[in-house]
C-alpha cells in the first residue's frame, strides 16, 4: 500500500497541482465575473431590489464559504478531540455493523471507497485517540462530507431563489392585461366598471349569511387559494380601494408596475438566510436519527405553513369584502369601496406572513439540500435515504411546496399587502407614471 507520504503535495507533480488550481481559479473567477456583471445590468435597469437581492444573495454564499474555511482550518484541532465511544453510540442516522440485505441497509458506494481509504491515511489522529480507549469527536471523512453538504446548500440556495423570482414575476404578469384593462377606460366608465367587479366581488366572498360564518369563510379561503387565488375582480376591488386611499393626487399611478416592485422588495427579504433559520438547520441535523423519520416528518411542516399563510391572504381578501358589503348598506355609502388597514393581518402585522414565507422557503430548500447531499455522498440505497415510500413523497412534497409558494402565495402577498399602511407608505412614496387614466 501507499504510504501517507505519497499522498502529500510532496511527491505530487507540480504540473498536476498548477492544473488542477488553474481550473478552481477559472470557474471561481468566471462566476464572480457573471454576478458583478449580472449586478450591473441590474443597476442599468433601475432594478434597485433585485440588485439589493443579489448583493443579499452574494453576502450568503460568501458567508457559505466562511463556513466552509473555518471547517478547513479547525479540522485539525477538532479532529483531536477525543470522546468516550459510547458517545458515539447514541443518536446516529444509520445502525453500525449492519449487515447487506436488498437494498435497505447501509453500504458505502464503491466510488467514495477510495475517497473513504484516502482519509485514513491522512492523519493518525484516530490513533491518537485509540491510545486513550476513545474515538475522535469528527474524522477527516466527515469534515469532508460536511463541505459538499454546504456546496450542495449553496447551489440549491442560488436554484431556488431562480425559481422564485421566475415564477413569482411570470404570475405577476398574467395580471397586466387586467391593468390595461381599466387604465385605457375613460373616467366615467371606469367607476362604473369597478362598481360591476366590486359586485361580483361582493356576490362570491360577502354575500350571504352562511358566507358570514367564520368556519366558512375560511374553508372557502383555504381551497380558493388552489383554483382562483385571485380573480380579475378581485385584482380591480383591491387597485381601486388602493388608488382611492392613498393616490387620488396621482392621476396616472402603475398600479401592477408598483406590484412588480413590491414582488422585487419582498423577493429581496427572501433570499437572505436569518439566524434562526440556520439554527433550524442544527436542529435538522441533530434530529437525523435511524428510526426516527426526521426527514420525512418535517418535510410535511412547510406544506402546512404554506396552506395556513395562503388561506391568511385569502381570508384577508374575503374579510374586505365582507367590510364593504357592511359599509354599503349605510346610508350615504352606497359607494364604499375597500378600505386597506394592518387590522386584517395576524397581530396588525403584514410583515409576518413575509417571514412565515421566508422560514418556508429556506426550510424546504435546506431539505431538497439535503436529499442532494445523501445521494451524492452516500448513494441512493443508503440507510440515511429512508426507504423508497418516504423518498417519493418528500420530493413531491418539495416540488409542491417550491411551486406553490413561487407561483402563487408571494405574488398573492405581493397583492394583499397593499392592503396594509406599510406597504402603502412604501409605494406612494415615489409615484410612477405610466399611460392611462384611473
Amino acid at each position: 500500500m501507499e504510504t501517507v507520504e505519497s499522498i502529500s503535495l510532496y511527491y505530487k507533480p507540480t504540473w498536476v497541482v498548477a492544473a488542477v488550481c488553474f481550473v478552481i481559479i477559472l470557474i471561481s473567477l468566471f462566476a464572480e465575473r457573471g454576478l458583478n456583471h449580472l449586478g450591473k445590468c441590474l443597476t442599468h435597469s433601475n432594478q434597485d431590489a433585485l440588485f439589493e437581492a443579489l448583493q443579499k444573495l452574494k453576502a450568503e454564499l460568501m458567508l457559505l464559504g466562511f463556513i466552509s474555511l473555518l471547517l478547513n482550518v479547525f479540522q485539525g484541532l477538532i479532529s483531536q478531540i477525543c470522546i468516550p465511544s459510547h458517545f458515539e453510540s447514541t443518536m446516529l442516522p444509520c445502525k453500525k455493523h449492519t449487515e447487506i440485505k436488498g437494498h435497505e441497509n447501509y453500504s458505502p458506494p464503491a466510488i467514495n471507497n477510495e475517497r473513504h481509504l484516502l482519509s485514513e491515511k491522512s492523519g493518525n489522529f484516530s490513533d491518537h485517540c485509540s491510545l486513550q480507549g476513545k474515538v475522535p469527536l469528527l474524522s477527516t471523512e466527515s469534515f469532508h462530507e460536511l463541505h459538499i453538504l454546504i456546496f450542495v446548500v449553496a447551489i440549491v440556495h442560488v436554484v431556488s431563489c431562480a425559481v422564485i423570482l421566475v415564477l413569482g414575476r411570470a404570475r405577476i404578469r398574467q395580471w397586466k392585461p387586467w391593468e390595461d384593462s381599466i387604465s385605457t377606460v375613460p373616467a366615467g366608465p371606469a367607476k362604473v366598471t369597478h362598481r360591476h367587479h366590486l359586485n361580483n366581488v361582493l356576490k362570491k366572498l360577502a354575500w350571504g349569511y352562511w358566507r358570514r360564518a367564520a368556519v366558512i369563510s375560511w374553508i372557502i379561503s383555504f381551497f380558493k387559494q388552489f383554483y382562483s387565488s385571485v380573480t380579475m375582480s378581485e385584482y380591480i376591488a383591491l387597485r381601486e380601494g388602493f388608488i382611492m386611499t392613498n393616490c387620488l393626487s396621482h392621476q396616472e399611478f402603475d398600479f401592477h408596475k408598483d406590484m412588480v416592485e413590491s414582488l422585487e422588495r419582498d423577493f429581496r427579504h427572501v433570499v437572505g438566510i436569518s439566524w434562526y433559520q440556520w439554527l433550524f438547520a442544527v436542529v435538522f441535523l441533530a434530529l437525523n436519527v435511524e428510526g426516527w423519520h426526521t426527514c420525512f416528518w418535517l418535510s410535511f411542516l412547510p406544506i402546512v405553513l404554506l396552506l395556513l399563510v395562503g388561506a391568511k391572504l385569502e381570508h384577508i381578501i374575503v374579510r374586505l369584502a365582507q367590510d364593504v358589503d357592511v359599509m354599503k348598506k349605510h346610508p350615504g355609502q352606497e359607494s364604499a369601496w375597500v378600505r386597506p388597514s394592518d387590522e386584517y393581518f395576524w397581530f396588525n402585522r403584514p410583515r409576518l406572513l413575509l417571514d412565515f414565507i421566508h422560514f418556508i422557503l429556506f426550510q424546504n430548500a435546506f431539505e431538497i439540500a439535503f436529499f442532494f447531499w445523501i445521494l451524492w455522498t452516500y448513494g441512493f440505497h443508503s440507510c440515511m435515504m429512508e426507504k423508497k415510500g418516504y423518498i417519493i413523497t418528500r420530493l413531491i412534497i418539495g416540488v409542491i411546496v417550491q411551486v406553490l409558494c413561487s407561483y402563487i402565495t408571494l405574488p398573492l402577498y405581493a397583492l394583499v399587502t397593499k392592503m396594509g399602511t406599510a406597504s402603502m407608505a412604501e409605494s406612494v412614496s415615489v409615484p410612477m407614471q405610466s399611460p392611462g387614466i384611473i
